[in-house]
Formats: C-alpha cells, sequence, structure tokens
C-alpha cells in the first residue's frame, strides 16, 4: 500500500517542494499534498513518475511505516544559519539510516548504549565525568568515532555532498545517533564528534528551542567538547612552556587531534594564552587560510562497525546493492551512509589495514 510518509521523507531528501514535485509529474498543485497527508492515493502511473523524478525505486514508497527524525528532537550544529530545506534533507537521509541501523540489527550484535544523563551539570564538569565513566583519565582520544561506536552510540557520515550541515545527533528511544560531515577536515570532524556528543548526555530530546536557547546549548556542547578532547590537567602539563605564535600550536595540535583555532581557543580559555596573542594567532592563521585548510592535517577517522560490517557482508556475498535492494533505496544512500567505504573495504589511503581494537560485533544467531 502506497505510504504518504515515505513519499514526504523522499520529496524532503531530494530537498523539492511539493509544488514543484507536482509540477515535475504534471499534477495540480495540491497533489502531492493530499498524497503525503493520505487524502487519496496516486494512480501507479503516477506513483512510477513520482519515483522516476526523486531516483528512488518505486517499492520504497510501498513499504511499512518508518521512524523519522525530528526538527524538534535533532540538535544540528551551526543550526541558526541552515536553511529549512537543507536540515529538512538532512533528517531525511537519517531515516534511511534508521532502516539501515535496524536491518544491520537483525544481522549483529552491538555494543549497548552507555552514554550518561548529565542535563543538570555545567559543560566543563559532564566532560570530566563522561571521561570517567568511559575511563579515559586524562589521555588524548586517539579516534573519536571508534569511541562513540565503542559505547554503543550509532556513528554514520552525513549523506549530503556539501559543508553546509556540519553535524547531528538524536535520541531514537533510547539509542544515541550521531551523524557527521565527512568532507570536513579530520581535526574539525573529531570536534563535531565531541559537540555531539555534548548534546546527547547535556540535552537529552532537547533539539534546539528558542533562537537565545539555542545559542546558549551550543555554547555549552562546544565548552563541552573542547574540554573532552584537551582536558585542563594535560594541556597544562604539556603546554608548561609560554605559548607565543601559531607555530608553536602545530607542535601541539597533533597531540589532541584538534584544529589549530580550537587549541588556541582552549588555551587562551586556560590563561595560557595573552588575550593579544590569542587574538593575533586567529589573524594570522586567517591569513595564512588555515581556517579553511588545516595544516598537517590528520588522517580522516572512519566507523569501526561499518567497516566491520562490510568486510563480514562482503565474505558473504552481500553487496551495498543487496541491502539497498532490501531496503528498496538506492545504492548511493548506502554507500554515503558508510563514510564513502568504496567497495566495501576498510583500508586507509595508503593501502593497509587500520590497526584498531576489534569491535563488539557478533552475528545473530
Amino acid at each position: 500500500m502506497f505510504q504518504g510518509k515515505r513519499l514526504s521523507i523522499v520529496r524532503r531528501r531530494r530537498a523539492m517542494s511539493k509544488a514543484s514535485l507536482a509540477e515535475a509529474i504534471g499534477a495540480v498543485p495540491n497533489t502531492i499534498h493530499r498524497y503525503e497527508a493520505g487524502l487519496s492515493v496516486p494512480s501507479d502511473e503516477a506513483v512510477r513518475k513520482i519515483a522516476s523524478v526523486l531516483s528512488f525505486p518505486v517499492a520504497f514508497f510501498e513499504g511499512k511505516e518508518v521512524d523519522e527524525p525530528r526538527r524538534d528532537n535533532a540538535s544540528f550544529r551551526g543550526m541558526a544559519s541552515k536553511s529549512g530545506r537543507i536540515m529538512d534533507a538532512a533528517l531525511a537521509s537519517g531515516t534511511i539510516a534508521f532502516l539501515l541501523d535496524d536491518w544491520i540489527g537483525e544481522e549483529y550484535t552491538r555494543p549497548e548504549p552507555n552514554v550518561l544523563d548529565l542535563q543538570h551539570e555545567k559543560p566543563e564538569v559532564a566532560a570530566i565525568l563522561m571521561r570517567q565513566h568511559w575511563r579515559l583519565g586524562e589521555k588524548p582520544i586517539k579516534n573519536m568515532v571508534h569511541l562513540l561506536e565503542a559505547n554503543g552510540i550509532r556513528v554514520f557520515s552525513l549523506a549530503e555532498n556539501t559543508k553546509e550541515v556540519d553535524a547531528f545527533s538524536l535520541w531514537r528511544d533510547d539509542t544515541p545517533y550521531v551523524f557527521l560531515n565527512r568532507f570536513k577536515s579530520s581535526e574539525r570532524s573529531r570536534f563535531d564528534a565531541a559537540h555531539e556528543l555534548a548534546h546527547l548526555c547535556l540535552h537529552k530530546h532537547g533539539g534546539a528551542g528558542s533562537s537565545y536557547q539555542y545559542s546558549d546549548i551550543e555554547k555549552d556542547a562546544n565548552a563541552f567538547a573542547g574540554a573532552f578532547l584537551m582536558p585542563e590537567a594535560d594541556v597544562r602539563a604539556i603546554c608548561s612552556k609560554p605559548l607565543y605564535s601559531v607555530n608553536d600550536l602545530i607542535d601541539y595540535k597533533r597531540r589532541w587531534g584538534v584544529s589549530v583555532s580550537a587549541l588556541n581557543y582552549r588555551v587562551h580559555e586556560l590563561k595560557l594564552l595573552s588575550d593579544g596573542r590569542y587574538n593575533s594567532n586567529y589573524v594570522e592563521m586567517s591569513r595564512r587560510g588555515w581556517l579553511k585548510q588545516e595544516p598537517h592535517g590528520l588522517a580522516r577517522e572512519q566507523s569501526a562497525i561499518l567497516q566491520d560490517v562490510m568486510d563480514d557482508l562482503l565474505t558473504r556475498g552481500i553487496t551495498k546493492a543487496k541491502i539497498a535492494a532490501d531496503l528498496a533505496v538506492p545504492a548511493a544512500e548506502i554507500e554515503a551512509l558508510f563514510f564513502g567505504l568504496a567497495n566495501m573495504l576498510s583500508i586507509d589511503g595508503s593501502g593497509e589495514r587500520t590497526a584498531r581494537k576489534p569491535v563488539q560485533l557478533k552475528l545473530v544467531k
């Protein structure tokens, strides 16, 4: 049976308005509204036209009811500057991620969610409590994506081929999800991951609220991320000598896997850098283009669990085309959510396997 909600999801995934889709299939303006609201059912020919325009299989529109991320339940980084259409397209990809996650859950068991509810804690305190809870001590975090996944957070890449959407996170019942932009630098993506972890533990099911509340929420998430990635005790111990120039920051940024600008902010926040030097460093970073292109960039982080899933499926002869067919979605949507893992291989840019601790991933018996 045709599902109007599924049509709404795909239309928003393609960033099309109801009127533009109606025009594209040669229908009157309110036709799509009626289809999505369940006020009328499209003919088989109309469904084929819709599927063709939206480049989605006909079968997708006839599936069972699906869960869908909502704006009031999702925390978008930098949301205030984004258009509603961009956010809706990203959230629609989240629906496909839910379908994919459920499909993976039928095949494999994964770590249970292990995120504290810290809604009443200050950001810096919450960062310390999360590090203690995960037994991280004061040591730098080698891989943020792997850390989140090891603690039951479902991590997918944003399906958007754009830098306009930084990241977003949400809870689906008791399961936390984080979506990261894989077109940003590794350093900035790591900060985004910590930023979204803040939303999961500080603002559970909170969404953005009013513009004033949103500003405070983002400020809190940034403070958490800075303290989580760059613990105060470790920064003070390592940066014991006076810091002066951006070249000094370059020497230290690799330790914590952060951008030069994030480290500049953190050491200034901890009073290890004067106001004047902090501002002049920022000007110099802008002059060198480091605010857009990170110097001495780190290797990009990818999902450990999704890599392991793909490796196992490949040995069983299951391809992304098979998964796409099972979910009735374009194969490109699957590839995009899997951090662009070409040909389902878990290799880094040099062609060598990435050394890491195995994930708790088992076939469902």
